[in-house]
């Protein structure tokens, strides 16, 4: 059974909160969305996919691997890495499908602007699209503050890495909460809080996620949690922040972006290694 050093858990816990903090972020730039420049956010979000794609496949695939072939066996616990990968692709990709098309802020909508689809909508239905896109937001945060949580109790400069990652990730989440509820409620008091809000989702699924588990928690329960964190990640990178970042800027933006998170991930692995 794993022992966990309370300042660890505190860290920890600290980065799911400053990874969930990003649809704050987002909210507030919505409300300034005529200064905002959507090819930096698409090269943001491109950066935060390849730092994601990266850190699962080389790190975190790589010591799940390692704890469950230490546990089982070479080719037992190589097998079980792969289908907990897989299985955490299907549990992400599940909560996708569970939640509507027009309610999930993780499909593709129009983004001509931050603002621009919520113009002429009467308010009635911009609270409902605001309310139910904080509530997938929410739902989806739930395993990614368990995936930033893991990260950082494992290896602290890992967990940086992947909460700045999802931060960024997050941004464009805080817009399709905020910026319907802002033009409902012409308040946008309650839009960042509502925004605010299904962020921090992130830390509550790291709590829920830590407590349920902890009793559990040796090498076969952290060996099958990593590599399904490593499949959520994958994932998202791949369904969310990619299609995302080619919706606010160019295609060739976008993919610079993965580059540069990926080499950048990659040095400071190696640096720290």
């Amino acid at each position: 059974m794993y022992e966990f050093d309370v300042s660890t858990l505190l860290f920890a816990f600290g980065l799911t909160v400053f990874a969930g903090l990003g649809t704050g972020v987002g909210s507030l730039m919505s409300f300034f969305s005529k200064k905002f420049n959507p090819k930096f956010l698409a090269a943001a979000l491109g950066f935060s996919a390849g730092v994601m794609i990266y850190v699962a496949m080389i790190e975190i695939f790589v010591k799940a691997r390692q704890s469950l072939e230490g546990a089982l066996g070479a080719k037992m616990g190589y097998a079980l890495t792969t289908i907990a990968f897989f299985a955490g692709i299907a549990i992400i990709a599940i909560i996708d499908k569970i939640i509507p098309d027009y309610e999930n802020p993780h499909e593709i909508q129009d983004h001509g602007s931050a603002t621009k689809p919520f113009v002429d909508a009467n308010d009635s239905k911009l609270m409902r699209m605001g309310f139910f896109s904080a509530l997938a937001i929410a739902i989806h945060n739930f395993p990614e503050g368990l995936a930033t949580f893991m990260a950082a109790v494992s290896e602290p400069s890992l967990g940086i890495s992947i909460a700045v990652a999802i931060a960024i990730h997050n941004i464009p989440e805080g817009v399709a909460v905020s910026a319907p509820i802002y033009y409902a409620t012409k308040s946008r008091k309650k839009a960042f809080w509502f925004s605010l809000l299904s962020g921090l989702a992130e830390p509550v699924g790291a709590f829920i996620g830590f407590f349920l588990l902890r009793r559990w928690f040796n090498d076969i329960t952290f060996g099958f949690v990593f590599a399904a964190v490593a499949g959520i990640m994958v994932y998202i990178s791949l369904d969310e922040l990619l299609p995302t970042a080619e919706e606010y800027g160019e295609h060739h933006v976008a993919i610079t972006g993965v580059i540069a998170g990926m080499i950048v991930m990659a040095i400071s692995l190696v640096m720290l290694s």
